[in-house]
């Protein structure tokens, strides 16, 4: 009986190996062409993470965070394939302004809308005040191909606490380390 169980578990995993590479790309597509949407969502591979978790200069951390240092959090973020409903240990927690932006590519290509978050230290020469919806600025960050350097407008701002967190996407992929950036409304603790 135990060596029926084990053939059977083995036969299942590795059916479901087989199936789970066959729809990747088309998935992948299908989420990287929603950068009209006002919710883009990109493939995880589409990302540069960085495992260093190098923060951008003047970045302060943020006393007494919502989310301590080494919790866990269930996110609602659908930043990335994977990420919404994904459980996230909070690895860094930072006093900023976020903004949603769309920008168009220095590598070219259709313009990014909404993208979900570049924080205020991620922006070429900053002001010493928060910009407006509708401020053109240059970005900074390099959380996708052709964002550094490209001009962008803000979509929304909002003063709060980001989070950069490591997390297992709830899809298949390998663990993402030191994802930046996760708002607070954006993680649920967990019970």
């Amino acid at each position: 009986m135990r060596k029926y169980v084990l053939t059977m578990c083995t036969i299942v995993i590795t059916s479901s190996l087989i199936l789970s590479g066959c729809g990747k790309e088309a998935r992948q597509t299908s989420e990287t062409s929603e950068s009209n949407d006002e919710s883009h969502t990109v493939a995880a591979g589409e990302m540069h993470h960085s495992e260093s978790g190098e923060l951008p200069e003047g970045l302060k951390e943020k006393n007494n965070p919502t989310f301590s240092l080494g919790s866990q959090a269930l996110m609602s973020a659908d930043h990335m394939s994977g990420m919404k409903g994904a459980n996230a240990k909070i690895v860094g927690a930072y006093e900023t302004t976020v903004y949603a932006v769309t920008y168009t590519p220095t590598t070219g290509g259709d313009p990014v809308h909404n993208h979900k978050w570049v924080i205020h230290e991620e922006i070429q020469d900053p002001t010493d005040q928060p910009y407006a919806a509708g401020s053109e600025l240059l970005l900074n960050a390099d959380h996708m191909q052709g964002m550094k350097g490209a001009k962008a407008t803000v979509d929304s701002a909002e003063q709060t606490t980001v989070y950069m967190v490591d997390y297992t996407p709830t899809t298949e992929g390998d663990p993402i380390k030191n994802h930046k950036w996760v708002t607070e409304e954006e993680l649920t603790a967990i019970q």
